[in-house]
């Protein structure tokens, strides 16, 4: 698997006025990954591989197919190969316990999601819109300012997958309080990075997250915000800016949403309540 996280390549570099160098060069690995549902296709989602059934995990959780660990039965890899033969471990099958949630009728997403958009496949504004099972608790935990201005350091301390392609995003879960990550996943979409982390603590019944503050390396978008709000996490710290609805959904599903989090300083644009100054 490792070998598909990290790929060799080799470049050539140009400046302008011509080339200047030859060489290898790695690339972050980016595969589809099938998603069923007891046998009947979900979804299918470009990611690097790794990790797969905390991704998978995550993405059921903030689809409201499930809200516990318990309400998957079984999950495994079903048969799929290259061209040389070899398994690829693209397609993973998800058997539902009998009272899980389960998707609507009509709500499987039976399109193409790209690695740079998770709601992208959803049939309607009204599917995205889902009640949480674990609902953000009102005003707390309250964090220091000076613990939310830390974070986006102590995340790039931990992208290795960064370090080796300059190709992918990341996500973190830091205890509120203080303290090393809870976890961290890399992927080439940030969505895919956040439903990694999250399925992560769904398999380990910590949900809701109320007590930590997940830490993304890229912009405050709207989907991230909702997945957030599905696993109880009551902070979304950014290093780029949240868009105009992602801060309208943390302002209605009471999370605080962070921005512009870099070189010691952020904006904080709902729920402000939360940081403090000690």
């Amino acid at each position: 698997m490792a070998a598909r996280i990290i790929v060799p390549a080799r470049v050539r570099t140009f400046d302008a006025h011509g080339e200047v160098a030859a060489g290898p060069d790695r690339l972050a690995g980016e595969e589809p990954l099938e998603v069923r549902l007891n046998g009947e296709q979900f979804t299918v989602t470009m990611r690097t591989p790794g990790d797969d059934f905390e991704l998978v995990t995550g993405l059921l959780l903030s689809e409201a197919v499930i809200t516990r660990i318990s309400h998957v039965v079984k999950m495994d890899y079903r048969s799929g190969v290259d061209q040389d033969g070899h398994r690829t471990y693209n397609v993973v099958d998800v058997r539902l316990a009998p009272d899980a949630p389960g998707p609507q009728r009509g709500e499987q997403r039976q399109v193409f999601t790209s690695s740079s958009c998770g709601v992208c496949g959803t049939p309607s504004l009204d599917s995205v819109l889902k009640p949480s099972a674990h609902p953000v608790a009102p005003s707390r935990p309250l964090v220091a300012a000076a613990r939310i201005v830390a974070l986006p350091d102590e995340l790039r301390e931990h992208q290795r997958v960064f370090d080796a392609t300059g190709g992918v995003h990341a996500a973190a879960l830091f205890p509120a309080a203080g303290g090393e990550p809870l976890v961290v996943r890399e992927d080439v979409g940030r969505h895919n990075a956040v439903d990694k982390v999250i399925g992560w603590a769904v398999q380990r019944e910590l949900l809701p997250l109320g007590d930590t503050v997940l830490q993304v390396s890229a912009r405050g978008s709207f989907e991230l915000v909702s997945k957030a709000a599905m696993a109880g996490i009551p902070v979304l710290s950014a290093v780029s800016a949240p868009s105009a609805l992602a801060a309208e959904h943390g302002r209605q599903r009471g999370v605080t949403v962070v921005g512009f989090n870099r070189r010691g300083t952020c904006n904080v644009y709902t729920h402000p309540e939360r940081i403090t100054g000690d």
